[in-house]
């Protein structure tokens, strides 16, 4: 499988790694602004945006999907950032392979088993009828009828597109995230720990990573530190992008 990328820049490479329902695109103002410093290469995660579909959800699944890619680049060892579900596959990456990953940086995610918290975006998304959808308004229309916050559905849409025919599509493989959804919300562990400099990003409104999860972050990754962006929620990145962009890169660039 050949994943959908982007790469940017110079210097020391680092790869960037979206959540669910997103794609490369969602961490555009990260790679804009780090790309002075460092080789970015951003990835769409197997799934979604435009890399292909597969037949079923494991994370080791697709952290080989993107070493695959990390190889045909001819990239031996980089610095992994992971939002959300990409922040799992940065933690499955360089726990599984921390000869890979030099350091780690993982934003508003912890490796932990979390309850289901998408019921909501899944009735938005299967209310669609992308057979009879004229719009992308009708379609924001339809899926507000579900949703609390008018910028969950404009971050949704942007992975509404159309096919060769004309017709709209999800970007995103729907069918299977809500089918292996159990999958994704799992735990990642591993018996040895990753050992390198690590960094857990956490947004100041956000409940993804909590004082219970400590002693769990520490155990896998004993180098960890963290820092808070205040007044930010999940998508911390694209709330504040410069002040998360200089944690970021303050993080990479020390000795």
């Amino acid at each position: 499988m050949s994943l959908n990328y982007k790469r940017v820049g110079k210097g020391q490479p680092l790869l960037l790694m979206h959540g669910l329902f997103g794609s490369l695109d969602n961490l555009g103002m990260i790679s804009r602004a780090m790309r002075n410093d460092f080789d970015v290469i951003s990835v769409d995660l197997p799934d979604h945006g435009l890399s292909p579909h597969t037949q079923g959800f494991k994370y080791d699944a697709y952290a080989e999907h993107v070493l695959h890619l990390m190889d045909s680049l001819k990239i031996e060892s980089f610095y992994a950032l992971g939002h959300s579900m990409g922040g799992k596959v940065a933690m499955h990456l360089a726990l599984h392979h921390p000869h890979r990953v030099s350091k780690l940086v993982v934003a508003d995610i912890a490796p932990v088993k979390y309850t289901p918290r998408h019921n909501a975006v899944f009735k938005a998304l299967t209310s669609v009828d992308l057979d009879s959808v004229s719009s992308r308004k009708e379609a924001e229309a339809i899926m507000m009828q579900h949703l609390q916050e008018p910028g969950v559905a404009q971050f949704l849409l942007r992975s509404l597109g159309k096919d060769d025919n004309g017709k709209f599509i999800w970007r995103f493989n729907l069918e299977l995230l809500m089918r292996d959804y159990e999958h994704l919300s799992q735990e990642i562990a591993h018996p040895h720990p990753f050992t390198h400099p690590t960094l857990f990003v956490k947004g100041g409104n956000s409940n993804y990573i909590s004082a219970e999860h400590r002693p769990i972050i520490n155990a896998l990754f004993p180098n960890a530190e963290a820092k808070i962006i205040q007044g930010t929620g999940h998508w911390l990145h694209a709330e504040k992008p410069n002040v998360f962009a200089k944690i970021v890169t303050d993080f990479l660039t020390r000795n």
